[in-house]
């Protein structure tokens, strides 16, 4: 018999059931056989099944690719192949993961338990990095940073390198740092060319001293999360072998949607652990963008040009021209030393759209380069969409060249076909889906299963007011309201102050916003005197600045903000109301504020402050205008009433309708000219993947629309329809004509049209002195001229005054943005609220920051107080009392 110290050192050997033995087929019977698989088609029991090696399952919109995820786990779990807590599940969003162990605990009839690496990317990262945290100079309690704390954070970094922040946003910076971390590049990794876009060539120090402070602060931002994952793996390598080892399956879900620092991440953990003992340097991991020293870069080639391999020059020059034609070349994946683990990745090639937000459709493209040997399966049997409707959604993106390709095909009818309308203008267009929209409610459809997706957020505005309008009720997915978005309401909160002085709320809102520097303590200072004298935050502000209440600086700029609404109340007689809200937005800041912006949302705020000014000029004056948005924001929906869903092409993926309404299909807004512009071929493919997932959100029925004629950057335009039409298939199509014009009488169905109408504005302003203001704007002698047609007058944004949406600078809303400084005379005058002071001269009195003093001067509620340390001040009566 061996003694007990005379036993092998090595670990006991791990067993699984045999195949066919009694354990596996008492497993089999204690979960009732294998009655999860049934249902499955071939092509999803195939994915299933397949179990060892990489699989690439390529799931077309509507295949049960979800199904297909969960019943593979299912499957190696009843098998026994693994335990639950030996499987890497990865999602994108928590309610994904939810929704997968939900599905388990039905397959399988009992909850899932110990499946602790089922979740997010994220979530994932951040549990093995608190496990080692002190391994890359963080303690396990580190605190992960929100955007506010990273924006506070950088600002101090500008401040102390003397960078400008109104020239260099830290919003911008923020970016920056955040894309390089999607792309796994540490500080010294960035290349110098990226790295002197910002700060005057200060990108790179700044990014390593914002990295060296969060170590001091024990903190990390999101992108931290994986990117320090990363460095982890490669600086310990056997840390890594502890997950590679633990890891016996992985299982990836939205492969296209994953960016590179995830590619990495995942690209460690998917080979099989060395069977020697690693070397300890980073580069020792395969990796087709990992160079010597652990330098990482992804190639700036488009979809299918090449990628760079691990044993090239890792300088960025040379990562960026490598010719490398694929990854796995190079021996970057040497299989037979460390050939890759079971991996199964699930995606749609088809359906990458979040390119702006860092994803490589490339990730997916090369997936067989990556993983030598692997097994590509296709489900291309939809069980959504009709035969006519998928018809048109293949054969659109057969036209995109960087695809591994797939041919969706249903068992449905072909039902109907997809319609495609044309409308004079962008109005038409929601009076026709608005009509359309009722006509299939009369017939029994439910408004739940209607969806209308919009390519950009400020489309949404003319639906809202037309389903307002026609008592519809609606829902926006993905986002609030139009009118509730945070630039609209500051927008609005401007012109309800010059409609209402008295409006407390609509001036606390933007009383420093663009910033000011009147921060809490001013606001509470306006608070306590309007409480006490019974008067308007407005009226309190006149009073205050011509005391010595508040600071010079702050005094000062509360002052000039009284001024202005002063002039744009006074212009509010005499300018039309679409002309005084650009004016209003330019001269306050608030137009500048966005366009100093460079977050990826910077641009849509100002489109839809564009779409804001263009929504005025349908009614008469201000005032209509702000009764009508008050009616609108009164609209309370019931989150269980029917109501038609209102969303964007990229809210809606995941999502699907009976009924799908396509607006705007034109050359300019989709594709849409800025990604055009930005990203050329590449963004082109991109958008006709968007309108590819746009279609398979259909059911039964899928509706495009186009409008002839729409406001782009503030002028009427001619538009052009969209080439994707010309790329649909013309058995699957059927021209319609638009409803939107019936009633209207005119030629081809469209009636009339604003453009009919030359007088924009109602008789509110045919005053003389309206007449002359018109004149003034159109450089014309007197009045008498002629009205003003849409797009041409000064009420509205003109691409001559409003470059809005330019490549780097946004634009301002009119050409006054390259006039010079206004010149304003006259000065702001307190009004007296009325009342007489409770104080006599000489009265001894305290102020609570001067201190004592007494009466030498009294002017209605507002007094000239000696005090004995502070000198003469004047203050208001109400912030004083009696000594």
């Amino acid at each position: 018999m061996t003694e007990p110290n005379r036993l092998s050192p090595f670990p006991a050997p791990d067993h699984q059931p045999l195949a066919g033995g009694i354990a596996a087929r008492a497993r089999a019977a204690a979960t009732g056989g294998a009655r999860y698989l049934s249902g499955l088609n071939p092509e999803q029991r195939e994915a299933v099944e397949t179990l060892d090696g990489p699989v690439l399952v390529l799931a077309g919109a509507g295949t049960g690719k979800t199904r297909v995820l969960t019943t593979r786990i299912a499957h190696i779990l009843s098998t026994g192949r693994a335990r639950p807590s030996e499987i890497l599940s990865v999602t994108f969003t928590n309610k994904a993961a939810r929704e997968m162990k939900s599905r388990l605990a039905e397959m399988l009839g009992q909850a899932v338990e110990g499946m602790p690496w089922l979740g997010t990317f994220h979530s994932i990262a951040g549990r093995i990095l608190r496990s080692h945290a002190e391994l890359v100079q963080l303690k396990s309690n580190f605190t992960v940073l929100d955007v506010d704390d990273q924006i506070r954070l950088l600002k101090q970094l500008l401040q102390a390198e003397n960078i400008d922040d109104k020239r260099w946003p830290a919003r911008m910076l923020a970016g920056l740092i955040d894309g390089w971390k999607n792309r796994g590049l540490m500080p010294s990794q960035v290349p110098s060319g990226e790295a002197a876009v910002f700060g005057n060539g200060k990108g790179g120090k700044l990014y390593a001293s914002y990295q060296e402070r969060l170590k001091i602060l024990n903190a990390a931002d999101f992108g931290d999360l994986l990117l320090e994952n990363i460095r982890l793996f490669r600086e310990n390598p056997d840390v890594l072998r502890q997950y590679q080892s633990r890891f016996k399956f992985i299982l990836v879900d939205e492969y296209q949607d994953t960016n590179v620092a995830q590619y990495l991440w995942l690209r460690l953990l998917a080979q099989a652990p060395s069977s020697s003992r690693a070397p300890t340097t980073p580069a020792a991991v395969p990796s087709p963008l990992v160079g010597e020293g652990g330098s990482v870069e992804r190639s700036e080639t488009e979809p299918g040009e090449g990628s760079v391999s691990a044993d090239r020059d890792p300088s960025p020059a040379s990562l960026r021209s490598a010719p490398s034609p694929t990854r796995g070349e190079g021996g970057d994946v040497p299989a037979a030393v460390t050939p890759p683990k079971n991996i199964c990745c699930v995606g749609d090639d088809d359906q990458s759209i979040y390119g702006w937000r860092g994803a490589e459709v490339d990730n997916i493209l090369r997936f067989d380069h990556d993983f030598p040997g692997a097994k590509v399966i296709r489900l291309e049997r939809n069980y959504r969409s009709t035969g006519h409707i998928l018809a048109a959604a293949s054969h659109l993106i057969t036209h995109n060249e960087g695809r591994l390709g797939k041919t969706l095909r249903t068992e449905d009818t072909e039902g109907e076909k997809v319609t495609v309308t044309g409308a004079w203008d962008s109005e038409e267009e929601a009076r026709g889906i608005g009509e359309e929209i009722e006509d299939l409610q009369r017939k029994g459809e439910k408004l739940n299963e209607i969806a209308i997706l919009v390519r950009a957020s400020y489309q949404m505005r003319e639906f809202e007011d037309r389903f307002v309008t026609l008592g519809l009720p609606y829902r926006v997915i993905g986002g609030p309201r139009f009118y509730e978005r945070a630039e609209i309401r500051d927008a609005l909160a401007y012109l309800r102050v010059i409609n209402s002085p008295a409006d407390d709320l609509a001036f606390e809102r933007i009383v420093n916003v663009p910033k000011r520097g009147l921060g809490d303590a001013t606001v509470q200072m306006l608070h306590d005197h309007a409480r006490k004298r019974r008067i308007p935050l407005f009226e309190a502000a006149r009073a205050v600045v011509e005391t010595d209440e508040m600071k010079p600086k702050a005094r000062g700029s509360l002052r000039q903000l009284l001024l202005q609404f002063e002039r744009w109340r006074k212009q509010s007689e005499v300018t039309p109301h679409t002309e005084l809200a650009e004016i209003v937005l330019d001269e306050s800041g608030y137009t500048e504020m966005w366009q100093k912006d460079r977050s990826a949302d910077a641009a849509g705020r100002l489109d839809n402050l564009k779409e804001l000014i263009r929504s005025m000029e349908e009614f008469e004056n201000l005032h209509g205008f702000l009764e009508h948005i008050s009616l609108v924001m009164d609209r309370e929906g019931n989150a269980d009433e029917e109501a038609v869903s209102l969303m964007t092409l990229h809210s809606a993926k995941g999502l699907e309708f009976d009924n799908v309404f396509l607006p705007g299909w034109e050359e300019g807004l989709f594709p849409s000219q800025r990604t055009l512009d930005e990203q050329g071929r590449a963004g082109l493919e991109e958008e006709r993947r968007l309108a590819h997932v746009g279609l398979t959100r259909a059911r039964r029925r899928a509706k495009i629309y186009f409008a002839t004629n729409r406001r782009i950057h503030g002028t009427w335009t001619t538009t052009i329809p969209s080439r994707f039409l010309d790329e649909l298939p013309a058995a699957s199509v059927e021209i319609t004509e638009s409803k939107g014009g019936s009633g209207w009488g005119g030629a081809g169905g469209y009636g009339p049209s604003r453009f009919d109408n030359v007088e924009t504005f109602g008789s509110s302003y045919s005053t003389p002195g309206w007449q002359r203001a018109q004149a003034r704007g159109r450089g014309q002698g007197g009045p008498g001229q002629g009205g003003r047609g849409p797009g041409q007058g000064q009420g509205g944004f003109n691409e001559e005054q409003s470059p809005f949406g330019g490549r780097g600078e946004f634009g301002g809303f009119s050409s006054r943005n390259r006039r010079g400084p206004l010149t304003i005379e006259g000065e702001l005058v307190a009004k007296s609220t009325g009342t007489t002071s409770e104080f006599a001269l000489d009265d001894r009195v305290f102020h609570q920051k001067f201190g004592y003093g007494h009466v030498v001067k009294i002017d209605g509620n507002k007094l000239t107080i000696a005090f004995d340390k502070a000198g003469e001040k004047k203050v208001v009566d109400s912030f004083v009392q009696r000594a």
